[in-house]
This record gives structure tokens, C-alpha cells and sequence, in this order.
């Protein structure tokens, strides 16, 4: 008898390709960088740019990169206020250790993503269509993600304040990592794997979301 596939299935989640020599580059608006290394400060527009195997480093106030496309690359230690992907296409890209203010993750097109180490104080996922995420050690004070669209999303030993998962369409989506203090709309929840004890915490807000009037 074949063995039932695991459920949810695990992100399949690979580093980005990267080749052994990177060149330093200076950050444009619709550049094409191919094999560069990119450290960025102040107020970086790399709107529209196409970014394959490179590095990022950043100490910067805004890092603009709406409307890019990112294909391996590998981002360390981002401190940055704002960093917006909004729209971008995005394809084996990582992004380790570091603080973001704002990560705008939203419209965008995520297949392959991974952010381990990191400090968020707002990711905003509102109807982005994502195959194949992981989150890792990542403490996230706001998670929004309204109308997106999740296949293969796990999170590992991260932390959020507050999940707004309305209108989420979750395909093995695993939050059993995720420690979130509250949850905006627990009808968004549809699809997702959490844990005993994470269903437990979240009975009442899981009965009053049903109709369900519980009284002693």
C-alpha cells in the first residue's frame, strides 16, 4: 500500500545559487545586475530592477524595490526602516539576521522565500500569492496577510503579537511555530495546521467565530 503524503508538507525551500566572484554595484532604478554585490545606505530605488545572484547588505532608511524581480539572492543583516517588494516577482531569494521596519511583501509573487533571524515590526503579505515559504526564528510584532495566497508556509520558533489572516487561502500552511498573541479573524485560519495546545488557547475566539455561545 503507498504511504500517505505527509500533511503539510514542508516547504521546499533551497539557498540561492550564487557563483564564487560577486562584483560590487551601485543600486539604479530598472537596472539589471547580474553577479553583483550591493551594500546599500540613506534611500535606495531599485523599483523595477532585476536582480539574479546577488548579495544585499544594508544600513539604510528605504530600500525600494517594488516591482523587481529577484532571482537567487541572498540578503544579510538588513537594517532597514522601510523595504518594500511590493508586486515584485521573487525566486529563491533568503534574507538572514538583521531588523526591518516594514517589509512589503504584499501583491508580490514569492516562489521560495526564506527568513531566518529576523526582526519585523510589520510584514504585510495582503494578496501576495506565495509557493514555498519558511519562516525561522523570526519575531514578527504584526503579521498581516489578508487575501493572500499561501501553499507550503511554515513557521519554526517565531513570535508575533498579532496575525491578521482574513481572506488567507492557506494550502499546507503550518503555524504550529508560530506564538502569536492574537489573531485578528480565526475564520481566516481555514486550511491551516496548528497545534493542540494553540487550539486550545484560541477555543473562544474559535466558537464565537461559529455562532457557538459558551456559558458556565
Amino acid at each position: 500500500m503507498a504511504r500517505a503524503s505527509q500533511s503539510p508538507a514542508a516547504p521546499r525551500v533551497s539557498p540561492p545559487d550564487l557563483p564564487p566572484v560577486l562584483a560590487p554595484a551601485d543600486p539604479g532604478r530598472a537596472v539589471d545586475l547580474i553577479a553583483a554585490r550591493l551594500s546599500l545606505t540613506g534611500i535606495a530605488d531599485l523599483a523595477h530592477a532585476t536582480l539574479e545572484q546577488c548579495t544585499i547588505t544594508a544600513d539604510a532608511d528605504a530600500v525600494d524595490l517594488r516591482g523587481a524581480t529577484l532571482l537567487d539572492v541572498d540578503a544579510s543583516e538588513m537594517r532597514v526602516a522601510s523595504l518594500s517588494l511590493r508586486d515584485a516577482n521573487i525566486r529563491r531569494v533568503r534574507v538572514t539576521g538583521g531588523r526591518i521596519g516594514t517589509l512589503d511583501l504584499s501583491t508580490t509573487r514569492i516562489d521560495e522565500l526564506a527568513l531566518i533571524d529576523v526582526r519585523v515590526d510589520y510584514l504585510n503579505l495582503g494578496a501576495a500569492k506565495g509557493t514555498d515559504l519558511l519562516f525561522s526564528g523570526c519575531s514578527i510584532r504584526t503579521l498581516d496577510m489578508p487575501q493572500a495566497q499561501l501553499t507550503r508556509a511554515r513557521f519554526d520558533d517565531c513570535r508575533s503579537g498579532e496575525v491578521d489572516p482574513r481572506g488567507l487561502r492557506a494550502k499546507d500552511v503550518d503555524l504550529r511555530g508560530l506564538d502569536a498573541a492574537a489573531y485578528i479573524d480565526t475564520n481566516g485560519l481555514r486550511g491551516a495546521t496548528l497545534s493542540h495546545e494553540q487550539v486550545q488557547l484560541l477555543a473562544p475566539a474559535l466558537a464565537a467565530g461559529v455562532g457557538i455561545h459558551v456559558q458556565d
